[in-house]
């Protein structure tokens, strides 16, 4: 990923609590020589070290990703920026956008347990702290036939590499003019990206 200096995430929590928020990822990989991508939630292991998730058996990724170096895309918030919004008539339109890429090499999961552990650590994440849903009341026989019909697997973390564009390149004033803006918009994205330049702003002063 192309990554201007002043918008590189060195801080790698930061990269962490990203990929925490925006779980439901792209998994890329190469398939018959062809560039191929599924789009799955991928949980994060407590120790960092693996993102854990599961293909359909249907879904034919899985049957060659061994000993490949796959990526996952983790996508946070983004929007539009408009010049319209800045001080001057000399500028261009640009996107705000905040996003986190994992490298690593993918381990299929063949052990029932590890991925019974893995389907509910998913599950306890999803699931408001009220639901009655958990996945051990599920019926075993049924659970089982279910579980035959996915593919589990951990992606061994070898690098980790983020991005936040927040319009750092420019004056503080004209972050100032463009935060104005985007909180007049209710989206979720453009609200979000306002936040995050606030906070950017309060840790430059």
């Amino acid at each position: 990923m192309y990554i201007p200096s002043h918008f590189e995430i060195t801080d790698i929590s930061i990269a962490y609590k990203i990929i925490r928020e925006h779980s439901f990822a792209t998994l890329f990989s190469q398939h018959d020589g062809t560039p191929y991508a599924t789009h799955l939630p991928l949980i994060l292991d407590k120790n960092h070290m693996y993102l854990y998730g599961h293909f359909a058996r249907p879904n034919p990724q899985y049957r060659d990703i061994r000993n490949q170096i796959v990526l996952a895309v983790f996508h946070g918030p983004h929007c539009y920026i408009s010049p319209s919004w800045y001080e001057t008539n000399k500028a261009v339109p640009t996107w705000n956008y905040v996003t986190v890429h994992v490298y690593g090499e993918v381990e299929l999961i063949d052990d029932e347990n590890e991925l019974m552990v893995s389907l509910n650590d998913m599950v306890l994440k999803y699931e408001t702290p009220d639901s009655s849903y958990r996945l051990q009341d599920i019926d075993p026989d049924f659970l089982s036939g279910l579980n035959k019909g996915v593919q589990g697997f951990k992606m061994k973390i070898n690098r980790i590499e983020g991005k936040v564009k927040l319009s750092q390149n420019h004056s503080i004033q004209r972050q100032e003019l463009v935060i104005q803006q985007l909180e007049k918009i209710k989206n979720t994205d453009e609200q979000q990206i306002s936040s995050l330049m606030k906070q950017n702003i309060r840790s430059l002063s």
